[in-house]
């Protein structure tokens, strides 16, 4: 049997990890009789070690660590192997494999859509502007992504579109919003491309008053979908001979 460790990134604001732990409870009921366990990166207990830890004492041979992160920046590339590979040498007789990122499927994309659907727009409305924020990165490629995340989220739609960044990153939702109004967009909706709201979420809001704001993926059936199809391809490499290590990154 192959136990499912979701990581999660971790947040000192409460909602977050209440958030991802109803995405994990939706992974259990999605696929009875597979071992989820829920861990994470830091903040939060239980940590991936812990986890780990506990796993191999229960006697499992292997695992799949599905990482519950959209982008493959800095704690897919390089925390969590380095996390697993010190887990390898504590338990030599449990083969480890790392799934890829829930990255910017289509899925994930259309649940930000339903979000956005939630706020009461139409999606053959164009006096409607999606400001759709993400995190903001060091690394041009990934800002990239989320600009191509927001024309896929309001694809098949009549919605004006431009991407924005939380942190430091430009465009800036209050440029991004003006940009927006220039266009002719009468009705903004500011749209978190997060899995889970937190404190970066609360800076977004708290920059947009006045304005109608989508709610995080959260727990929405597209996510699990896409989880799940991680671990599976995980799983089948590790079985063809393709995960010859133990830690595969």
């Amino acid at each position: 049997m192959t136990a499912l460790i979701a990581v999660a990134h971790g947040s000192r604001d409460p909602r977050s990890a209440a958030t991802v732990a109803a995405m994990v409870s939706e992974l259990r009921l999605a696929r009875p009789g597979l071992d989820v366990r829920l861990s994470f990166l830091d903040l939060n207990a239980p940590s991936v070690s812990q986890v780990i830890d506990s796993v191999a004492a229960q006697g499992y041979r292997e695992a799949v660590v599905v990482p519950l992160l959209l982008g493959n920046a800095f704690h897919a590339r390089v925390d969590l192997p380095a996390m697993l590979a010190l887990a390898c040498l504590r338990h030599p007789e449990l083969t480890l494999i790392q799934a890829e990122v829930l990255g910017t499927d289509a899925r994930l994309a259309a649940a930000v859509r339903e979000r956005i659907l939630d706020t009461d727009v139409t999606v053959d409305d164009p006096s409607i502007g999606i400001a759709l924020a993400g995190v903001g990165s060091s690394s041009t490629a990934a800002n990239e992504r989320t600009k191509a995340v927001a024309a896929q989220v309001c694809s098949g739609t009549r919605w004006r579109v431009g991407s924005c960044f939380v942190t430091a990153t430009e465009p800036a939702v209050e440029q991004a919003v003006a940009e927006l109004r220039a266009s002719g967009a009468g009705r903004i909706v500011v749209a978190p491309w997060f899995l889970a709201p937190g404190l970066l979420t609360d800076r977004l809001f708290a920059a947009t008053p006045g304005l109608a704001h989508a709610a995080t993926i959260g727990a929405h059936r597209g996510l699990v979908e896409v989880a799940l199809d991680r671990f599976d391809a995980a799983r089948a490499a590790m079985h063809s001979g393709g995960a010859a290590a133990r830690v595969v990154a």
